[in-house]
Formats: C-alpha cells, sequence, structure tokens
C-alpha cells in the first residue's frame, strides 16, 4: 500500500494565484492567432455572434465544471466525473475525448511558436524550434508542478500585459463603420462555420480541473481559480476582437496586404497598420506573442500529462502511465508518451485539421461532462458540493445545448476530419473493451 501511494500520488503545490495563471495560460495563444480564421467564414458579425453562443457556453460550463471539480478534485477531470456519475463507459470516452483535445492542441501551437520565432531569427528552421520547444517544456513539466506552474504565471502575466497595450495603441484608431464593412458576407451559414475559430477564443480553459489533485485546499482554490481565469478571459476577447478588427475591417486582419491566403497573425497585421512594421511597439508585440503561443503550449502540455496519467493510474490504458516520478513526484511517464504523439502530429504540417480534431474533442468532453453533471445530482443528491452552479439547472443546461449544437455545426462543415474523430473514439473504445476490461473489473 506504500509503495502504491508512492508512485500513484501527486504532490499538494498550488494555490489560487497559480490557478488563474494556469488558466490563463492554458488559453491564452487563442487571442494571438487562429481566431482571425472565423472572419473569413462568417464575417465581423458572423463571428461575433459565434462568439457571443461561445462565450455563453464557456461561462456556464466553467461554473458547472467548478462544481464537479470541487467535489472530485482528481487529476483526470472530466473522465473521474463522468466514471462516477455513468459509469466506466462513458468514463472511457469522456477521458479519450479529453485527451484527443490536449494531446492535439500543443502541436498546432508549437508550430506557431516556431513561426514567430522563425521571424526573428531566419535561420532556425520552423519545424526544429517546434521540436526543441517540446522537448524543454515537457522536462519542466517533468522536474515538477510549482516549478512549472511558476513559469506558467510569469510568462502569463506577460502575455496578459502585452495583449492591454496592443489594445491601448489600436483602440484610439477604433472606428465603428469598420465594423460595418462586408460583415455577414456568407450570412447564416458563417456563423456556424466559424464556431471552431470561436472556440478557439477559450479551449481547453477546462485544464484547470485536471491539476484540484495538486491544489491546496482545492475546495476553495479551484472556485477562485476557475473563475478568476474564465472572467479574465471574456473581457481579453472582447477586446482582442473589437480592437483589432475596428482598425481596418475584418479583412485587414486576415489577409496581408496584396495575399489572398489567410494568416495566422492577425495582431501584427492590425498593429502594423497603426504604427507601422518597423516600430517598437511591433517588434515587441512579435516577442510577446512568443510568450502567449509559450504559455498556452506548455500549460497544455501540464493539463495533458495529468489525464493521460489518471487514465493510467485507473487501469484504463497501460499503468505505466500511471506512475509518477520517484523523486520529482510528476507524472513523468503520462508527459513523455503525450510529446511523442505530439511530435508525430506536428510532422503532418496540417494545423488546421490539428486545430479542428482538438476542437472536437473538447466538445466531446463539454457535453459528456454535462450529461455526468445532472447524472451526479440525481444519484449522489447528497455528495458534498463545496461549490454549487448558480442558476441551476439553467446553466448546465445551456452549456449542454449550445455545446450539442455547435458539435453538430462542425461535423457538418468538417466531415472528413469528424469522421478521423469518432473513427479514433470508436477504436480506441473497442481496444479498451476487449484490452482492458479484465484488469479494471479486478
Amino acid at each position: 500500500m506504500a509503495e502504491s501511494s508512492n508512485t500513484t500520488q501527486l504532490k499538494q503545490t498550488l494555490g489560487p494565484l497559480m490557478l488563474w495563471g494556469l488558466g490563463v495560460g492554458y488559453v491564452i495563444s487563442g487571442m494571438y492567432f487562429g481566431w482571425n480564421l472565423g472572419l473569413e467564414k462568417g464575417g465581423t458579425l458572423g463571428l461575433a455572434i459565434a462568439t457571443f453562443f461561445i462565450i455563453i457556453m464557456y461561462l456556464t460550463f466553467t461554473f458547472s465544471y467548478t462544481e464537479l471539480a470541487c467535489a472530485i478534485p482528481k487529476a483526470g477531470g472530466a473522465f473521474d466525473y463522468a466514471d462516477r456519475g455513468l459509469g466506466k463507459n462513458w468514463g472511457f470516452i469522456a477521458g479519450i475525448t479529453q485527451i484527443v483535445e490536449f494531446v492535439f492542441a500543443p502541436p498546432a501551437i508549437a508550430l506557431a511558436i516556431g513561426a514567430y520565432f522563425h521571424l526573428s531569427f531566419p535561420q532556425f528552421d520552423t519545424l526544429g524550434i517546434a521540436i526543441v520547444a517540446y522537448f524543454i517544456f515537457t522536462g519542466l513539466n517533468i522536474y515538477g508542478v510549482k516549478a512549472a506552474a511558476s513559469f506558467e504565471l510569469i510568462i502569463t502575466i506577460l502575455a496578459v500585459g502585452e495583449l492591454l497595450i496592443f489594445a491601448g495603441v489600436t483602440l484610439p484608431e477604433f472606428e465603428f463603420q469598420n465594423l460595418k464593412q462586408n460583415a455577414f458576407p456568407n450570412g447564416v451559414e458563417g456563423i456556424f462555420a466559424a464556431i471552431p475559430f470561436a472556440i478557439w477564443f477559450f479551449l481547453a480553459i477546462e485544464g484547470v480541473a485536471n491539476v484540484a489533485e495538486e491544489t491546496i485546499n482545492p475546495q476553495r482554490n479551484v472556485l477562485i481559480g476557475f473563475g478568476s481565469a474564465i472572467l479574465t478571459l471574456v473581457v481579453l476577447c472582447l477586446l482582442t476582437f473589437s480592437s483589432s478588427v475596428g482598425v481596418a475591417g475584418w479583412e485587414a486582419v486576415v489577409f496581408p496586404e496584396g495575399s489572398s491566403t489567410a494568416s495566422d497573425s492577425p495582431l501584427p497585421l492590425a498593429l502594423g497598420r497603426v504604427v507601422g512594421e518597423n516600430a517598437f511597439l511591433y517588434d515587441l508585440l512579435i516577442t510577446v506573442g512568443l510568450f502567449g503561443l509559450i504559455a498556452s503550449f506548455h500549460g497544455i502540455i501540464l493539463a495533458a500529462g495529468r489525464a493521460t496519467f489518471e487514465f493510467g493510474r485507473v487501469g484504463y490504458a497501460p499503468k505505466v502511465l500511471g506512475k509518477v516520478h520517484k523523486k520529482f513526484r510528476t507524472p513523468a511517464n503520462a508527459l513523455l508518451i503525450n510529446m511523442a504523439v505530439g511530435i508525430i502530429a506536428l510532422l503532418t504540417g496540417k494545423t488546421g485539421e490539428i486545430i479542428t480534431i482538438a476542437c472536437f474533442g473538447a466538445l466531446g468532453l463539454y457535453i459528456i461532462s454535462m450529461v455526468a453533471f445532472f447524472a451526479l445530482r440525481k444519484k449522489e443528491p447528497n455528495m458534498p458540493r463545496p461549490f454549487k452552479v448558480p442558476v441551476y439547472p439553467v446553466f448546465p443546461a445551456l452549456a449542454l445545448g449550445i455545446a450539442v449544437v455547435a458539435l453538430l455545426a462542425m461535423t457538418w462543415y468538417n466531415l472528413p476530419l469528424a469522421a478521423i474523430f469518432f473513427g479514433f473514439v470508436a477504436v480506441s473504445f473497442v481496444g479498451f473493451k476487449v484490452f482492458f476490461k479484465e484488469e479494471i473489473s479486478a
């Protein structure tokens, strides 16, 4: 029993400020790149409407998910909640969708890190920098969660500060007329096509729950960390969206001058219109923008390690994944296998497709988590709940409804990728039933 405790228990070191840093850090890269591709699909109004509903989904989901995280502070997050509320089969499916989200988001961000770094140092290869980043930040996560979270907090504060500087420089040039330029080019269809890019503004905020087991007094601090993080992100989303598009219209932050190819760098495009590409502030944005990408990359690696670790710890995957490092008490094996899968995804070079698959995983997680939420309220009404979601049952029902609509819309507009995602989940489930059934029942 003593050996089991030493090899499978995580160390509690995180407080509310660290949780805020992790929550904002997981997501903040979405402010720096990717979201503007939704403007190409829906224009200013189409993406704005999609983002409005996605903000409602994330606000209601986050407070509902906080109830689960405070009541069941385990590293598996959605997997643990679904396993307890809906049984082992749905627990596995929730866990595999969570792993898809957390393992496939970092490769896309790593490619963006390589691209940003290449802007300042053209002699370095984009793919090479992305792979080096994987090794550095996986190593930091193995070394210790407190060191990893402290680093995350510092670079997150820098990245938030840069977004505020960006808004401060561009908002004086804001003109409402620019928001109305070709605002709804594809009609209602554009709203649904823009959904994945609205999700990208907030993708992975739920990763805060995966470090609940490593949090001091999780029943209190998870609420503070989760709540402050989502409110910070909503403010940053609104500021970034309006200040970027308000400078010269949505096409100016999608297409570089003289190009018809969509850019992954909306903020430099907007800032270049205001201060020029040779200004100090322009160079600063690129440099600190790199910190924003690193914050999300590093933070999601941290959350992914916990999700995969929990799968191994309970026997839903090879048990070697559920062991912690003897010296550092971190999920080293899970972190290393996630890195290997991430680097394989990197080598495909399919950034957009990787992002979309990560969004499929996220929506699957949200839907199953909210179903588990209602199941636990009915099945275990007396379970200690240090925090209860406000406006029950409206909040969890809203989160569930919007997530279902978003998943259906994404499936319709991305049928080949939907087939890959659902196919992977199905094959994984069959493998789970065939290879791990006896071990779990034992």
